[in-house]
């Protein structure tokens, strides 16, 4: 048989047998229907590890506020006493906090860990608390390199513990109707994805302000926030990567800029930056971090145009899925506006999609859909935001975790397959970058 022809059968075959595989990956999660089982007689004990905004937020002070009827906030733990006492307080929880992980898991005897701590840390409180005998609740991305997450897959594997990656985009309104249009076959079988994420002045800004600006601690934004999006394609086509390309460039942040400071609170440039942005109008960040600052040095307002800044804000990825789908994505992170394009390329026809999210025009749906269906008409339609924190999707997937056992048609429910698999497409790409070649995915990881 001819080496092309040799190449054909196998992804045949990867074609029609991926589809099962991935399929039974799922059922885990499926049988589980509540999130690890509810114990029996008692509350779930949740601990978690990570009081930033988003631990704070809809770990802590939403766990606690509207679901205190199923669990237990049994303790907090951060690096950062300060943070850790305020934290608490804006939270209302009335649990015991801790700077010692281990100590906390040991005392407090947690069900569950939620871990929302800087990225780079992830993996080692993922693996930690599976070790000790906890299921785990972590924000995405599951890892920021290879290493991290084949241990993860490891430990997972050899305690029995079980992992959930935290991918609220699949309880969106238009990820949801994404998903349901291809399912419907509609435009036929997929061949090809355009897919092109903006991130605006506003929001893109902020993670070159923040920790996010330095691939040892968020992987870069292909990693933090690509994960994301990648997870997302993996889902919507049900397919599994096998080879990235990419390239990426820092076009606006860090040394690109003619002016710079330590951060913009004290900046000698306040009144002629761009980007200037007052944290002393957000009561919340200034006790959360400002008034921090003396345990751990970590500065929230930082300079967008410090030269040490090391991730890029200009990328372009190439994905090769196993069943024949390929994929052109892109993130550019200073546009004048924040949403994204995609486009899915059928043997029917075409499904367009135009998502919007901060804009400066006013608009009157959440997202625009177009479906063209080859030799006919195209239809037209759209959809409108699901409501508050992440357009309603983070109340969806908090219900599916902790109220609502059952099925889950849509797959939406992620662990750490799928937590590897979004965030791998992400390392594959940094390394691509990097290293100026193309990566496979079994390179990097085994699953």
């Amino acid at each position: 048989m001819s080496k092309r022809k040799s190449e054909l059968s196998r992804r045949k075959f990867l074609s029609s047998s991926m589809g099962v595989v991935l399929g039974a990956a799922s059922l885990p999660l499926l049988k589980r229907g509540f999130l690890f089982g509810k114990p029996a007689g008692r509350k779930l004990k949740v601990a978690l590890v990570g009081t930033g905004v988003r631990g704070c937020s809809t770990w802590g002070r939403t766990l606690i506020k509207k679901y205190s009827d199923v669990l237990e906030m049994v303790g907090l733990c951060d690096i950062n006493p300060k943070r850790l006492d305020y934290a608490k307080q804006y939270m209302g929880a009335t649990c015991p906090v801790y700077i010692d992980f281990v100590r906390m898991i040991k005392e407090t005897k947690p069900d569950t860990v939620v871990v929302t701590t800087t990225d780079c840390f992830h993996a080692k409180y993922i693996c930690l608390a599976m070790k000790l005998g906890c299921n785990v609740i972590t924000e995405k991305p599951m890892a920021t390199d290879e290493k991290m997450t084949q241990d993860i897959i490891d430990i997972e594997k050899k305690t029995g513990k079980k992992l959930i990656v935290t991918f609220n985009y699949r309880y969106s309104p238009e990820a949801i109707k994404i998903k349901e249009i291809l399912m419907s076959r509609e435009i036929g079988e997929i061949t090809s994805v355009d897919f092109n994420y903006y991130l605006d002045v506003y929001h893109g800004a902020s993670y070159f302000r923040r920790w996010h600006g330095f691939k040892q601690f968020s992987g870069s934004l292909l990693v933090h926030k690509a994960t994301h999006h990648f997870d997302l394609m993996n889902w919507w086509l049900a397919a599994e990567p096998v080879e990235v390309n990419a390239y990426g460039e820092l076009r606006k942040y860090g040394y690109n800029g003619s002016i710079r400071s330590v951060r913009c609170m004290t900046c000698p440039h306040k009144e002629t930056c761009e980007f200037f942005w007052d944290i002393t109008k957000n009561e919340h960040y200034m006790n959360l971090y400002v008034k921090a600052e003396s345990e751990d040095g970590y500065i929230r307002d930082s300079c967008v145009f410090r030269k040490k800044i090391n991730i890029w804000d200009t990328m372009n990825v190439q994905v090769q899925y196993h069943n024949r789908v390929t994929m052109s994505y892109s993130l550019n992170a200073f546009m004048p506006y924040e949403g994204y394009f995609v486009g899915f390329n059928g043997t029917k026809g075409r499904l367009d999609a135009r998502v919007y999210h901060n804009q400066p025009w006013k608009i009157q749906n959440m997202a625009d859909f177009r479906i063209t269906h080859s030799f006919k008409k195209s239809r037209t339609f759209g959809i409108r935001s699901g409501g508050s924190e992440h357009w309603g999707a983070d109340q969806v997937m908090q219900d599916q975790i902790f109220r609502k056992p059952g099925p889950d048609p849509l797959g939406q429910r992620a662990g750490s397959r799928q937590g590897a698999l979004s965030n791998l497409i992400g390392i594959a790409g940094r390394r691509s970058i990097e290293q100026e070649r193309p990566f496979k995915i079994e390179e990097l990881v085994k699953i």
